[in-house]
């Protein structure tokens, strides 16, 4: 036979007392006396009371909980950043709730109104994350954080890795190896990491060398695709190193060309951006800028944590360094 749940009418019961003092002493009200909050206490942990977090929320108007919107919820990357805000948000004592826009503008719009008042704030990631589209869908008086945005104006804290200077730094070990014909494998179009990642690649170039950009969208299909093309191209036509703008693009291309015959690196380096955990182990190892994902996540969750307890933080931007990592795919043996 099944039992129903206690309520706080129950509480109140046992206790003696009213459910307006059983509610103000479970949400730490100052207006109850110790002995009384005491009793209260004993006795809902007596009978397994459960307070409604609903309820809750409509009194103390907080839910204890934080939103993470994220371009994807697939893949190392994405992993790794969610590993990194779940355990401060843990840490803090806060639920996290989590939704993925599929690099959709619509649907990260539909997800931000969705998450309001479900969310005391939010971690915001995506691509579309404007100026103009944050106006438009991210309620004012809701704290945000956002992540590798490009906005010009922000009224959030803001926290980005060093895309241009990461890119700049691949670029200019690449050239100092000896490589020509350097091409650059892009992520998707309108996409700031990938515009700044190519910006940067851009500025390694030598004064007199001619860029060479390939399409791509993140993805590892996107590196097979690119594969393809400097394929179909005579051997003495193609570039002697390929930079792409992350690492599992990088990864689709290394694993197309080696099935095709082509040596990497002796016939052409490769590098990548991020160093996701896998790629230290494909063969030959990834050269690639190391980015502190984790960290990312778990300092935004903190900064997020931090403007709800002090509501009036002022909005500052944060630039994450990344570091180049050296492994066998460009050619140089680590040391």
């Amino acid at each position: 036979m099944s039992v129903s749940p206690a309520t706080i009418k129950d509480v109140a019961r046992v206790a003696g007392v009213s459910v307006a003092t059983v509610s103000r002493a479970l949400n730490g009200a100052e207006n109850v006396l110790p002995d009384t909050r005491q009793r209260i206490l004993d006795i809902a942990r007596d009978l397994r009371y459960a307070p409604s977090g609903a309820a809750r929320s409509l009194i103390t108007r907080k839910t204890d909980t934080v939103g993470a919107l994220l371009p994807d919820l697939h893949g190392e990357f994405f992993s790794e950043l969610i590993r990194g805000i779940d355990q401060a948000a843990r840490a803090r004592g806060l639920h996290l709730l989590l939704s993925s826009s599929h690099d959709d503008a619509d649907e990260a719009a539909a997800a931000l109104r969705a998450m309001n008042g479900r969310v005391d704030g939010l971690i915001v990631m995506s691509p579309h994350a404007d100026d103009d589209f944050l106006s438009r869908n991210l309620p004012p008086n809701l704290p945000a954080v956002l992540l590798n945005s490009g906005v010009r104006r922000p009224t959030q804290r803001v926290f980005a890795v060093d895309n241009f200077g990461g890119a700049r730094a691949m670029t200019e070990h690449l050239v100092a190896q000896g490589r020509r014909r350097i091409a650059f494998l892009g992520g998707p179009a309108g996409n700031f990491e990938a515009r700044e990642r190519e910006r940067g690649y851009r500025a390694g170039l030598p004064r007199d060398a001619e860029p060479w950009v390939l399409a791509g969208d993140f993805s590892e299909e996107g590196g097979q695709r690119a594969a393809a093309l400097l394929l179909a191209l005579p051997p003495a036509q193609r570039p002697d190193a390929v930079f792409a703008a992350n690492d599992i693009m990088a990864i689709g291309l290394l694993g197309a060309l080696l099935a095709a015959g082509v040596q990497v690196p002796r016939d052409m380096a490769l590098a990548g951006f991020d160093d996701i955990p896998i790629a230290r182990y494909v063969s030959p190892a990834l050269t690639t800028m190391h980015v502190p994902i984790a960290a990312l996540g778990s300092q935004a969750l903190d900064a997020l944590a931090d403007s709800l307890e002090a509501p009036d933080t002022d909005s500052a931007a944060t630039v994450m360094p990344v570091t180049l990592v050296v492994r066998r795919s460009c050619g140089v043996t680590p040391t």
